[in-house]
């Protein structure tokens, strides 16, 4: 039994499959449909990607937000599903407009096709998919959110360190993934698995608390 995280990276997806103690894989998925093959053991499925496309803003998010403080950039606004079904910014960025009052940044726009994937597979994933933010799993692992960008080198051997006394080994990786994945691809990737396995132990911290399993909730 194994806890995946996915994390979206230029080329695809990449996955961190860990054993809750020790061992962690690290996989390239050109498509999500190509999980199972790779992980048939995965018991949970943590994904930082939006998986509740809203007509409005997310309360999940508002609740994110907060907790993260000086990290609360790191959280998109998910497009309505208005923008989703729009054919380009422009339509999209009316759409959002006519449909929550505000537009939606060209970074929200980028993320829509891997949206539509991720809404695409998981009623076809037949394994426990949640959505994930790195950010608030990070601040869940470090006690508190991180004091630095992952960006630099301080956020990124903050974030390592981390993990690794969180028990990741992190040095089975396969090529293909490692040369697909940027750094803080891998990093976010490997700290959704975290969340995975803490979601499965009924530890696992909601945004919003206490949240209705059928609606929008974000987890870390």
């Amino acid at each position: 039994m194994r806890f995946v995280g996915i994390d979206g990276c230029p080329s695809g997806w990449i996955a961190v499959a860990w054993d809750g103690s020790g061992s962690a894989t690290a996989y390239f998925l050109p498509r999500l449909e190509a999980l199972p093959a790779l992980v048939p053991d995965a018991a949970v499925v943590a994904i930082d990607i939006p998986i509740v496309i809203p007509e409005a803003a997310r309360s999940a998010e508002a609740a994110l937000r907060s907790f993260l403080g000086p990290r609360r950039s790191s959280v998109f606004a998910t497009p309505p599903q208005a923008a989703l079904d729009a054919d380009d910014y422009a339509s999209a960025n009316r759409a959002a407009r006519a449909a929550t009052g505000k537009g939606i940044s060209r970074q929200a726009w980028a993320l829509v096709p891997k949206i539509r994937e991720a809404v695409a597979w998981i009623p076809e994933a037949g394994i426990p998919v949640i959505e994930a933010h790195p950010e608030g799993c990070f601040a869940a692992l470090l006690g508190a959110p991180a004091s630095a960008s992952k960006k630099t080198w301080a956020g990124m051997t903050q974030r390592l360190g981390a993990l690794t006394a969180a028990g990741f080994e992190l040095s089975d990786i396969d090529e293909t993934a490692a040369r697909a994945a940027l750094t803080d691809d891998l990093l976010d990737a490997a700290v959704t698995a975290w969340t995975a396995a803490r979601f499965h132990r009924g530890e696992a911290r909601s945004f919003p608390p206490r949240p209705n399993p059928l609606h929008d909730v974000i987890w870390a």
